[in-house]
């Protein structure tokens, strides 16, 4: 991880660099201007040899692991980097103070920063002399002789322990079938089948495959298995593959005398493809780490001979070269077959294999902590089988792993971590110990992620993709690489929020303390924060944090609602160098005032707090770039929040105590009008309209996202004007006074980036009909959500055309008697919501119509007395829910046998969940072929709730 602190930290001396011209060019005192110029000298000269060193460190840092000295090497430049790190940002620090006080203050601290700038210049000095020198003895390491061991780690995680008896192996059932299955199946014909087996590390893929491999061998002329190294070469690969073939055959005689070893490409391929020559061949491909393998190797196979190829990776890209859906994704076991592996392993002594009842307890309770991954269950077996059966022996070693104080339970399991985590780039190898300061179980939301990896210097922008896009894009890496688990996907297929396994995560807090990247405090010991660079704080008892100081601090994570904030005031006295502050949940109405002399800090989050109120002083944070304070009790912002020009998001969403539970209704905050000189925002969200601010909202055309409230229909043509300078809006949401004003957009003209919108308020034929020509030219508009909107069958008409649509709320929006979708409508449309529509009496639906729709919500439509006509042509619809229809509808589909003639149960058979909700006579039911319950009225859902679905 040397390599990316270096990385970051060049970042970080070029943007101190730059502004050498601005500080020098300003009136100074001599020697002030002396001092300062002496050093960015210094600053200039460490970043020149930090960047002649950073290649060497990037392949230095493979072989630390098996060379002591190269290890206590990248260690050194390491901790030099964090010493240059805190000179660079104890400078931009004191640059910061200067500038706030009375001029008298100001003159003061000039000359007394005179002293300080000569300090940090010498100190800059001593450490470019042991850069220097470490960089002389750097020469003595031969990496040559060191590569040879190195080499052979790849294969460390496919060792023969993968190769198991048939009578050790749990939970193969289904996936050995079908693997087995799409081998065999149709031998006859001459075709090649790719099947393709994919998981996190130590899942299983290798043993999965292997069992079948050694059961179906036998029916193919030849078969071979090969192991794709990560840095694999094509004339290695393609070697390795013949040779395979002809181990595995005894009856060749003639390819056994040919030597390989000094062969071209075309040579290799013509003699695999004369060996394979009319066969029924079988070949694995095990741990493969790019597509790019198969697509130069797969001219060796001759298209006159039937081949069955498997392929095991970690990466999703890869599993996706399969042959139609001959795809296996291997998911942790169970708790029967975890339970069931782990008495095979820790028992293996043992003929019946059972663990003894004193044992049961303790045993699950170390069995939790590997989650169902097998490779995790095999170690902590094979390791305890080894250790005296008594409860206080396993008891003491369950308090081990608890507190991370051994890592003995999962040496072999960290060989296949250190092969994920190697292969990863730098800044992406960031991102990934980054994760590991989350709770464990917790649900990550990719959006709190790309923010915190944004203000953590982790990601850059590229000539044709924004930094937002950019961290999306490790993100699907990460989850591709089975490093972090999707838990959720929103409507579009994008990751919502991830987990991290447990165990990886364990292996992960290592790494990242072994690499000073961050540390966790959970409160079970005392604890001293000094030395690092980032902490996690996830216990809201702070007693045994040592308040001693952490002037090293950068990020500072805080998780649990139980915290106050009281108690960690004179903490955070000593972090003056803090650069990112997460406070989310903390149970505060008011910021300390410590806060605002955190000059360096970028972000500062303040989601599902109690703030009520954000002091001018914020002005001070002049280098804030992130500031979160959704679902918080705030009002208005001051005027010094325009002094943060560096603000790039700003979210100050409220959810007022009143809001109306049929429908969401957002209350914005008060922006004084100089907001609009933050021309780097790109979210800006949801803030009240008023006629001068709306008026130059034009000047913000970095926006992705915004938007805005109680805006009244005389802002609507300086509005119009505003939203379309924003080229790049992705995400826009506009909110009348109340459900009476009547948004007058026709002049609108939505920008093609634009993917979700959302309007409250009434919209005029003129306004529709205009905005959906405009979203029609799109084509990109995923999610529509319309409020208050007084649709009817004719206006409702129009939005049909929108086929590019995901998923359509109507939210109050509708007040027609009937609505109908003709067969061509909404082609994408996978959830439709239909809220309070008070006269809507029959819902009309053409087949054809809607075919991939997943769910349909009806609610608060009294007169519905029907379902809707044609809901059986909806194939793929899994869930359907009413709530408050008319009580003749809900009683049909409640009654157990309903009358003869009644075809409404038949019609909704296909759909997996149907509920019906009837708050008046309290029924809550759930019918379907999933599930059926009689229970108590369904609480309405709260605001935060509606919240979530509104946004």
């Amino acid at each position: 991880m040397a390599e990316g602190v270096v990385a970051l930290l060049i970042l970080k001396l070029g943007l101190a660099l730059g502004r050498e011209t601005s500080i020098l060019g300003a009136k100074k005192l001599f020697h002030e201007a002396t001092a300062l110029s002496r050093l960015f000298q210094g600053i200039r000269e460490v970043k020149e040899e930090l960047e002649g060193m950073q290649s060497f460190l990037r392949g230095a840092e493979r072989f630390k692991d098996t060379d002591e000295t190269t290890a206590n090497f990248i260690k050194k430049i390491r901790d030099l980097a964090f010493e240059i790190e805190d000179i660079v940002d104890e400078f931009t620090y004191m640059l910061e103070d200067r500038s706030h006080g009375a001029l008298a203050s100001k003159i003061v601290k000039r000359i007394k920063h005179i002293k300080a700038w000569r300090h940090l210049a010498s100190k800059l000095e001593y450490i470019k002399l042991k850069i220097e020198s470490a960089d002389r003895r750097k020469v003595r390491y031969d990496m040559r002789g060191i590569s040879s061991v190195a080499g052979n780690i790849d294969d460390c995680s496919t060792s023969s322990g993968n190769f198991a008896r048939e009578e050790d192996l749990v939970g193969i059932g289904k996936n050995g079938e079908l693997l087995t299955h799409w081998l065999k199946n149709n031998l006859e014909q001459q075709r090649s089948i790719i099947t393709t087996v994919w998981g996190m590390g130590g899942v299983g893929k290798t043993t999965l495959v292997a069992y079948v491999y050694y059961a179906v061998k036998t029916e193919f002329d030849a078969a071979g298995w090969v192991t794709v190294s990560k840095s694999y070469l094509i004339e290695d690969l393609l070697k390795q593959i013949i040779r395979g073939f002809i181990n595995n055959d005894p009856q060749e005689d003639l390819y056994n005398h040919i030597d390989f070893s000094t062969m071209r490409i075309t040579n290799l391929i013509e003699h695999i493809r004369n060996y394979l020559h009319g066969k029924r061949y079988v070949l694995i491909l095990d741990d493969v780490w790019a597509v790019d393998v198969w697509f130069k190797i797969r001219a060796a196979f001759p298209s006159d001979s039937t081949g069955r190829f498997v392929i095991t990776s970690r990466i999703h890209e890869v599993a996706l070269l399969a042959t139609g859906n001959c795809i296996i994704q291997l998911e942790p076991l169970g708790p029967q077959h975890s339970w069931e592996l782990f008495c095979k392993e820790a028992f293996w002594k043992n003929e019946e294999k059972v663990c003894p009842p004193e044992l049961e307890i303790v045993a699950q309770k170390l069995l939790d902590r590997c989650s169902g991954l097998p490779i995790a269950i095999a170690c902590l077996g094979r390791l305890l089988s080894f250790k005296e059966p008594s409860y206080d022996v396993w008891e003491n070693l369950y308090k081990d792993v608890q507190s991370q104080l051994t890592n003995n339970v999962i040496l072999d399991i960290n060989v296949v971590l250190k092969v994920s985590l190697e292969e990863l780039p730098h800044d992406l190898k960031n991102c990934f110990l980054h994760c590991t300061m989350f709770p464990e179980d917790y649900l990550m939301p990719r959006k709190r992620l790309v923010r915190h990896w944004l203000t953590a210097g982790f990601i850059r922008e590229t000539s044709n993709k924004t930094m937002e896009d950019v961290a999306n894009d490790y993100l699907h890496k990460l989850v591709n690489r089975s490093l972090l688990q999707v838990v959720e996907r929103n409507r579009n297929g994008e990751v919502h929020t991830c987990r991290m396994h447990d165990i990886i995560r364990i292996l992960g807090l290592a790494k990242s303390e072994e690499e000073c990247f961050c540390r966790v405090y959970d409160g079970s010991r005392a604890f001293v924060a000094e030395g690092t660079r980032r902490l996690s704080i996830q216990s809201s008892n702070v007693n045994q944090l040592s308040q001693s100081g952490a002037p090293h601090l950068r990020h500072l994570y805080i998780f649990g609602s139980g915290l106050s904030i009281d108690s960690l005031t004179p903490f955070l006295k000593s972090f003056n160098l803090l650069s990112s502050l997460d406070l989310q949940g903390v149970n505060m109405k008011s910021l300390p005032h410590v806060v605002f002399k955190l000059y360096n800090l970028r972000f500062l989050g303040l989601r599902d707090t109690y703030i009520e109120i954000i002091p001018r002083s914020i002005g001070r944070l002049r280098h804030l770039e992130f500031l979160d304070a959704w679902n918080t009790k705030l009002t208005t912002l001051p005027e010094d929040i325009v002094q943060l020009q560096k603000l790039r998001y700003l979210n100050v969403y409220t959810i007022p105590e009143e809001a109306d539970r049929k429908v969401v209704f957002f209350g914005g905050i008060r922006v004084p009008t100089g907001i609009v000189q933050l021309t780097s925002l790109q979210t800006l969200q949801l803030v009240e309209a008023n006629t001068e601010t709306v008026r130059h909202l034009g000047s913000l055309t970095q926006l992705r996202s915004f938007a805005v409230s109680k805006v009244r229909n005389e802002h609507c043509v300086d509005l119009c004007n505003a939203i379309m300078k924003m080229r790049h809006l992705v995400h826009l949401e506009i909110t009348g006074i109340d459900e009476k004003e009547i948004l007058l957009l026709e002049a609108l003209r939505l920008p093609p980036s634009l993917s979700k919108l959302s309007l409250g308020g009434q919209l005029c034929g003129k306004s529709l009909s205009h905005l959906i020509f405009s979203l029609k030219r799109t084509n990109n508009l995923t999610r529509l959500t319309l409020i208050f909107s007084k649709l009817r069958d004719d206006s409702f008409s129009c939005l049909l055309n929108l086929h590019s649509l995901y998923v359509l709320h109507l939210f109050k929006a509708y007040e027609g008697k009937t609505l109908y979708f003709d067969a061509t409508s909404f082609p994408k449309l996978k959830r439709l919501s239909i809220w309070d529509a008070p006269w809507l009496n029959k819902v009309d639906i053409e087949q054809g119509a809607m075919p991939n729709l997943v769910k349909l919500v009806l609610r608060d439509i009294p007169k519905l007395k029907t379902l809707p006509t044609g809901i059986e042509h909806l194939r793929l619809l899994e869930e359907l829910e009413l709530r408050d229809t008319s009580e003749d509808l809900i009683d049909k589909l409640r009654q157990k046998e309903p009358p003869i003639g009644c075809e409404a149960p038949k019609r909704i058979d296909h759909i997996k969940r149907v509920s019906i909700y009837g708050t008046q006579k309290n029924v809550k039911e759930n019918i379907g072929r999933l599930q059926i319950s009689n229970e108590q009225v369904l609480e309405e859902p709260s605001s935060t709730q509606l919240a979530n679905i509104h946004l």
